[in-house]
């Protein structure tokens, strides 16, 4: 079995709260390094996210920064152990052979995010996506080439979108701009059902979506499609995913996601109202009616 290592991104968030407790209660590192008998760059490498932590120097480190709400050190030890845990544990292993990296991790952060945050210049969310829509863009993407791939890949979207219902559902929040609605893909009836499908699943209180029209010009989101990734209680390990071509790309820094979060501001803002934009997601998806 090939070796799978840990999630990188996990454990930089780890490593930045752990970072953040410790500026918080004025310690510095040398300090911290005394706590675990070790040495200061082993506590960079923590705190950069570089080496997996153990939980009894977990328990120590929480304990030196004054960490005394059992809320806190749970969901501290919680998220301590899904960062050193291998990516096989999660249910996305089975489909390993067609996941890159950074779409595992975009998987492992929705398990525990509180809400996702988008804005899509062509794509229909895969949150989303019916599974005939999803298939036509998998087949379009030629990332995938047999038939059992496309399968598979269609099943992890699916899969995906358990995290919009149960007991805590995930939030969503997306911003699509009016090319979503007419870029034809997988051909009118697949469009027709894709487009019910996304303002049927608008009508739960979890899941916003909002039109920006063609009408409403130029505006700062324009440039291509993100996803904003906020988590429970601590604003600063929100992270970024951006989407290109030759492969999506992890934001993590405080000035860079609060640029984010201003274009989607920005976005929410000169879009159509919801009850809007579900007007018009009916009134467009009529016209694929035969």
């Amino acid at each position: 079995m090939p070796n799978v290592k840990p999630s990188t991104v996990l454990g930089r968030q780890l490593g930045d709260e752990l970072r953040r407790l410790r500026e918080a209660s004025a310690m510095t590192t040398t300090a911290s390094a005394e706590v675990l008998d070790c040495t200061k760059g082993k506590i960079s490498r923590i705190e950069n996210g570089h080496v997996p932590v153990r939980s009894p120097d977990l328990i120590a480190l929480m304990t030196a920064y004054g960490v005394e709400d059992a809320q806190t050190r749970e969901r501290l030890s919680t998220l301590a152990r899904r960062a050193n845990r291998r990516r096989r544990e999660g249910w996305w292993h089975q489909y390993a052979s067609v996941l890159g990296d950074t779409y595992r991790d975009q998987i492992e952060m929705e398990a525990i995010c509180d809400s996702v945050r988008t804005y899509q210049v062509h794509l229909v969310p895969g949150l989303l996506q019916t599974a005939e829509y999803g298939r036509a863009v998998t087949v379009a993407s030629r990332a995938w080439q047999t038939p059992e791939e496309i399968d598979q890949f269609v099943q992890v979207r699916l899969a995906r979108q358990q995290r919009l219902t149960g007991d805590a559902p995930m939030e969503l929040w997306a911003v699509l701009a009016e090319g979503v609605l007419r870029q034809q893909v997988g051909g009118e009836a697949v469009m027709r059902d894709q487009l019910e499908h996304m303002a049927n699943l608008a009508e739960q209180p979890n899941i916003t979506v909002q039109v920006l029209p063609f009408s409403r010009g130029a505006h700062s989101s324009m440039f291509g499609p993100y996803l904003l990734l906020s988590f429970p209680q601590v604003a600063s390990l929100d992270l970024v995913l951006t989407e290109t071509p030759a492969g999506n790309i992890w934001t993590e820094g405080e000035s860079e996601v609060a640029h984010y979060r201003t274009l989607f501001d920005d976005a929410r803002t000169t879009a159509l109202p919801p009850t809007e934009s579900l007007s018009l997601i009916h009134r467009i998806a009529k016209e694929y009616r035969p």
